[in-house]
């Protein structure tokens, strides 16, 4: 660890490990406060268009900047093997372990307030042009308050230029087709994502499947998510018919992560289950899946 790390901070027990490092936590010797610490090993980074350390911190840092939904970073070391983030604790659990210890699928009102928490964070990153690129369930942490913060800007792009990106980076099940197939992309791969974690809570299962990488991928390319009516019988219009705006493959009429904010189903969760959804959602000019 850092000389200037140990010097400002307790760092205590290890809390869990990424591809990259690991995340310990650890107090400040001034205030007591309690942070965690995410350490990046040097050593793994072998390719840095796949990650660069000092990327993640400037773009966390400016996602962060008046963001209450995002963990906040609070400084940063550099020493001859790792570079460290300090950063908010979030005692957990993350959004995958609740849906699993809850058991998928969860009510629509609950899932109803996660998405919109989930979709002001990511509409608040792209207002400042960053990013996330890598939106799943492991991303998202409960914290101290019982309210969900997104995480880990490793993989985070910016394009407040206004340029689009095309590296292929994220975690299969949650990368939009634009990605996978290389092309150019914007800040609505968020919102893809962001709809499969979703569809996951409302359904139990992923929208696309494979025992592979390459399989997935290939069923991501095709883009044709459905409602099996087994799973999703007690699933409202107005839901799936935002699911279909969100994991959508025409970019172009995919929802951006404001428009999804706009959209009642998200902003009030009782609406989730109110009959004579279905007018409602013509009237806004959307697709209701039968």
């Amino acid at each position: 660890m850092s000389d200037q790390l140990n010097k400002d901070y307790d760092v205590g027990a290890l809390i869990g490990r990424g591809r990259f490092g690991a995340v310990f936590r650890c107090v400040s010797r001034t205030s007591g406060e309690l942070f965690a610490v995410k350490s990046i090993d040097k050593a793994l980074l072998t390719d840095l268009l796949d990650y660069d350390p000092s990327r993640e911190a400037k773009l966390h840092r400016l996602a962060a900047s008046g963001n209450p939904l995002a963990v906040q970073i609070h400084a940063d070391y550099e020493d001859d093997e790792s570079i460290h983030l300090v950063l908010d604790f979030c005692p957990g659990p993350d959004l995958f372990r609740h849906i699993a210890d809850k058991g998928a699928p969860i009510s629509e009102p609950e899932a109803a307030k996660l998405m919109e928490d989930l979709m002001e964070a990511i509409a608040a990153c792209h207002r400042r042009g960053v990013v996330h690129r890598d939106v799943k369930p492991e991303n998202v942490v409960f914290d101290g308050e019982g309210r969900i913060r997104i995480v880990d800007f490793g993989l985070a792009g910016w394009i407040g230029d206004g340029g689009g990106m095309r590296e292929p980076v994220g975690t299969p099940y949650y990368m939009a087709p634009e990605v996978v197939r290389g092309e150019k992309y914007g800040e609505k791969v968020d919102v893809w994502s962001a709809g499969v974690v979703l569809y996951t809570m409302l359904g139990g299962l992923p929208p696309f499947y494979g025992e592979t990488s390459a399989e997935i991928f290939d069923s991501v390319r095709r883009g044709s998510q459905r409602f099996p009516f087994r799973v999703f019988r007690g699933v409202s219009s107005a839901a799936k018919d935002l699911l279909g705006r969100m994991i959508c493959k025409e970019v172009s009429r995919r929802f951006s992560a404001e428009q999804v904010l706009k959209v009642e189903a998200v902003l009030n969760a009782d609406f989730f289950g109110v009959v004579g959804v279905d007018g409602d959602a013509r009237q806004r000019g959307l697709c209701v899946h039968r």
